[in-house]
């Protein structure tokens, strides 16, 4: 078989076999761990603990997926083991001990799939006993020795103690079970030493018993340190003091030793032989003088202690002043003394006394006693005691002089109003304390002490009466000072509420016309100055604001309009408070010049519709004429020199109300009816008449509803014009009667009738 075809042999073997793989993939799912701890949770030391981790998993194949069990102790890992079978997985715990105590879990990781029991905590108790071994039992003072401390069984992280005679000397960390160290023992005698140990968890502490005890013997060295002070005796401040250090029973050898010498915490000398050291005798306040003589030798050290007390010859001085309160500029006395002395030494005559600063001091005949005058600005002062070489300082005495009172002023805080609380102030420059008095018109009121500074005093008061009031405050630095400071009088006007509020209005409402000065009077009563405002209902604008020291102002407007037809009101306040006054409704009526002009206007309108209707009048009349002229008038036997009149037949108001002349002679009109139909011999009985001459008149149709015809159904009227003197109509003996035809466009005459309310009852004219 060739290469290539095993080649391809292989390849196909490898992915049938994956293909295989796949296919048997197995599915699975941890449903639960838990952790067992055999035989039980709490257990002794030494006993052998069982971690048992059971795991229920379901799967789709017979045989289990490979696991992965953790063992973790207070969240960290012990152990990890990957099994292949679904038995329990086991944690051997041998030998338990106090450091296998905690919270442990189980974890089961299956191809990533994680779950976590529920903690269990074990509990060890009992740490086995220190055992302690020591070198050798039998040393020299001073010798190391060194010493072995094992916890039998134990693990963990440990801390060992050793102690002499039941005071520790050495402690040791470490992770191991056991501890070695090395120690000194200072002193001769029986030494009796043990050990103990603790072990440290995440937790707690557990500590254990004590070890079994080792005793030790240690041979003292020979050598003993000596101190000597003299003098022996009373020692007197200023005594010289001889003091010695040294060293007796040594035995020459190899070995040397070093002396050290102190006083106190002070280091004086030190040296490998006999010390000695001088010095003045200072007494300490309260306190003897200790000195400390010591030797060392194989570091072991050995000392020694003395204290001597010393007799102060005179006390240190104290620095007084009197008075105790000084103001600048005052003389003041200050006095430097020793209260105590030693009078066995020295007597009083012997102590001098110096004051600083000393400059320009006068002389008081007396030792310590200085006269000083006060400056102006605090200062400082000291004094000083000397007596046979020795000088004592006093303590620093801080002198401040007060300051006197001055510029005092008196203030009111509020508006000064009657019958209310005011607050008065009083404030000056001066040391503390000062003590105000406050007066009203000369008579005390109360008195204020103020310790602060910077503080005014506040003082509280009511004033019932009206008018001008005086306060003023008086001041001074204490009870017991002499110099008074006062302020100026503080001179307060009482301010007065206002009340009774009243607007009057010049003219009165009822009387303002236009172009008039409309003035409007506030008044109250209370106490200036008072400030007034006038407003327009509506607007919160003031129209006007006025301060007066008067109680009463006054507004003008000029000159008034009717826009200025309103409610107005005005208010007031002084800073007690404010009033405001009830509206008054002010109308404006139209001015007198109007009033007559529109008269005039009026009178001057109706002369020219007088004088149009005289004028339309005049020519109606004419037009009339002009038209009575044109009538063609043909009478068949007309009278010479007589009027031709018209008469209606009706002697009515109505029909002889409408009469025209015609060539100066009276017409009357009237209406007569055509006969239907007339024949030959009636024509002819009507040519031996007189002569009248029928005119037919066509109107035009009236378009005024209230003006009726007189005849309904036609426009023709038949009017008999008859020749008669008077214009009275003449007995029936008509002559020849023509009709003329009067045009529609003539004026009509019925438009000059007296007014008729109905025509419909006149008379209708008879055939």
């Amino acid at each position: 078989m060739g290469l290539p075809q095993r080649f391809i042999l292989v390849l196909l073997s490898i992915y049938l076999y994956s293909a295989s793989v796949v296919n048997t993939q197995q599915e699975f799912k941890i449903q639960s761990v838990k952790l067992i701890i055999e035989p039980r949770n709490d257990v002794t030391a030494g006993t052998n603990v069982t971690l048992r981790c059971q795991a229920t998993v379901s799967t789709s194949t017979e045989k289990g997926p490979i696991r992965e069990y953790t063992i973790l102790k207070n969240d960290k890992i012990v152990y990890t083991k990957t099994i292949g079978s679904s038995e329990d997985f086991v944690y051997q715990l041998h030998n338990a001990r106090v450091f296998s105590t905690g919270l442990y879990q189980c974890k089961l990781d299956i191809q990533g799939d994680t779950k976590l029991s529920k903690a269990q905590r074990l509990n060890v108790q009992g740490l086995s006993q220190p055992v302690l071994h020591l070198e050798m039992n039998v040393v020299n003072e001073g010798e190391e020795v060194q010493a072995t401390c094992i916890a039998p069984g134990e693990i963990g992280s440990f801390i060992f103690f050793f102690f002499d005679n039941d005071e520790q000397m050495s402690r040791v960390e470490g992770l191991s079970n056991q501890a070695k160290t090395t120690f000194r023992l200072s002193s001769g005698g029986i030494h009796k030493i043990h050990c103990s140990y603790k072990i440290r968890t995440a937790e707690d502490t557990f500590p254990s018993t004590k070890s079994n005890n080792v005793t030790v013997s240690v041979k003292e060295l020979s050598i003993t340190p000596v101190l000597k002070i003299s003098p022996d005796s009373t020692i007197y401040e200023g005594d010289h003091l001889n003091i010695s250090c040294s060293a007796q029973n040594f035995h020459s050898s190899s070995e040397g030793y070093k002396l050290f010498l102190s006083q106190g915490t002070k280091l004086l000398r030190t040296g490998n032989s006999t010390i000695n050291h001088n010095m003045v005798a200072v007494p300490k306040v309260s306190e003897a003088l200790t000195f400390d003589c010591r030797v060392e030798m194989r570091n072991v050290e050995k000392y020694t202690k003395k204290a001597i007390s010393v007799v102060e010859l005179f006390s240190v001085p104290s620095l007084t002043m009197f008075p105790t309160e000084i103001f600048q500029g005052e003389i003041m006395t200050l006095t430097c003394n020793s209260e105590r002395f030693a009078s066995q030494r020295i007597n009083r005559e012997d102590l001098e006394y110096t004051l600083y600063p000393s400059k320009n001091l006068p002389s008081s005949g007396k030792p310590g006693v200085f006269n000083v005058k006060a400056l102006q600005n605090d200062f400082n002062y000291t004094c000083s005691a000397e007596a046979k070489g020795i000088k004592k300082d006093s303590k620093t005495l801080m002198i401040r002089p007060k300051v006197h009172v001055s510029a005092l002023k008196i203030s009111i805080e509020d508006k000064v109003i009657l019958k209310k609380s005011i607050t008065i102030l009083c404030q000056s420059n001066g040391s503390l304390p000062i003590n105000y008095t406050l007066f009203k018109d000369n008579v005390q009121v109360g008195t204020k002490v103020i310790r602060e500074r910077n503080r005014q005093a506040v003082f509280m008061d009511v004033i019932n009466k009206p008018g001008e009031i005086q306060y003023r405050c008086e001041a001074k630095n204490s009870l017991h000072s002499n110099k008074t400071g006062s302020s100026q009088h503080l001179s307060v006007n009482v301010i007065v509420p206002l009340s009774l509020m009243t607007l009057t209005v010049i003219p009165t409402p009822l009387a303002i016309s236009e172009g008039e000065d409309l003035r409007f009077i506030c008044s109250v009563n209370g106490t200036g100055p008072v400030t007034f405002k006038w407003y327009r209902t509506g607007s919160a604008v003031p129209l006007q604001t006025n301060t007066t020291t008067e109680t009463y102002s006054s507004f003008v407007i000029k000159p008034v309009s009717k826009n200025d037809s309103d409610k107005y009101y005005c208010e007031a306040s002084n800073g007690a408070n404010k009033v405001r006054s009830e509206n008054v409704d002010v109308q404006v009526l139209m001015a007198l010049w109007k009033k007559m002009l529109i008269i005039v206007a009026c009178l001057l309108l109706l002369s020219v519709l007088l004088l149009v209707a005289s004028m339309l009048y005049i020519k109606s009349k004419r037009d009339r004429r002009e038209a009575a002229a044109e009538l063609s008038v043909k009478p068949s036997s007309p009278k010479s020199d007589d009027p031709l009149t018209v008469n209606l037949t009706h002697d009515t108001d109505v029909y002889n109300a409408a009469t025209v002349k015609v060539d100066r002679a009276e017409v009357s009109v009237w209406s007569k009816r055509k006969p239907e139909t007339e024949s030959d011999d009636e024509i002819s009985k009507m040519s031996n008449e007189p002569n009248v001459e029928y005119t037919e008149v066509v109107h035009a149709r009236s378009t005024d509803p209230d003006r009726v015809p007189l005849r309904k159904g036609t426009d023709t009227v038949y009017s008999e014009l008859q020749n008669s003197p008077h214009g009275a109509a003449d007995p029936p003996d008509y002559g020849s009667v023509e009709y003329a035809e009067l045009n529609r466009e003539q004026f009509e005459i019925s438009q000059y009738h007296p007014q008729v309310h109905s025509y419909q009852d006149l008379p209708e004219p008879v055939d």
